[in-house]
């Protein structure tokens, strides 16, 4: 409901924490802005090591699982802009499967998301919160989660983390330095 949609106030925050302990890595998982690139460029240009922004689901599902006021391509020229304007910031998105998509769209959206340089990308199970939210369409096997994290990986992505409990800041300081490498999905 703020004009910057609150980039004033990721910045600030961004400020703080490195003006309190110049050493800490922080991540910021924003809104989209409602794709205004100057609110972007105000939350990239503070000290950040990773500006995260969630695509949540594929392209064909995003309209029936998504604020309508968000968008699969709004999602994806968000974190492109993000890397445009701080190439040394890595940007980091996350999925959550089980919504009825199909392994062909889940592949597309990582090609998406690297087309637009997006160095970091978490897989998850959705987890139906309440009976009002949307049902569960698929349990993904975790054996599943280990061959899209591998898909993820041949496609150029520094990280995939992917398992049945993964969140977008799961394992987050091992992501950020590229070293899940050998650990089995999920864990």
């Amino acid at each position: 409901d703020l004009p910057d949609g609150g980039a004033a106030h990721y910045a600030e925050c961004i400020r703080a924490i490195r003006a309190r302990n110049p050493g800490t890595a922080v991540e910021a998982l924003t809104p989209d802005f409602r794709g205004d690139g100057a609110a972007v460029r105000a939350v990239v240009a503070e000290d950040l090591a990773v500006f995260a922004h969630n695509l949540e689901t594929v392209r064909r599902l995003t309209p029936g699982v998504r604020d309508p006021r968000a968008g699969y391509e709004q999602s994806i020229n968000v974190l492109a802009h993000a890397k445009r304007h701080r190439s040394d910031v890595l940007t980091k998105t996350s999925l959550l499967l089980g919504l009825g998509e199909t392994d062909e769209e889940i592949l597309e959206a990582m090609d998406d998301l690297r087309a637009a340089n997006v160095d970091i990308l978490t897989l998850g199970q959705y987890l139906q919160p309440t009976v009002n939210h949307l049902p569960v369409a698929r349990f993904v096997a975790p054996e599943q989660f280990a061959l899209y994290r591998e898909a993820g990986l041949a496609r150029g992505f520094r990280e995939c983390v992917s398992g049945p409990l993964v969140r977008s800041s799961y394992r987050a300081e091992q992501a950020l330095a590229g070293n899940n490498v050998g650990l089995p999905s999920g864990r």
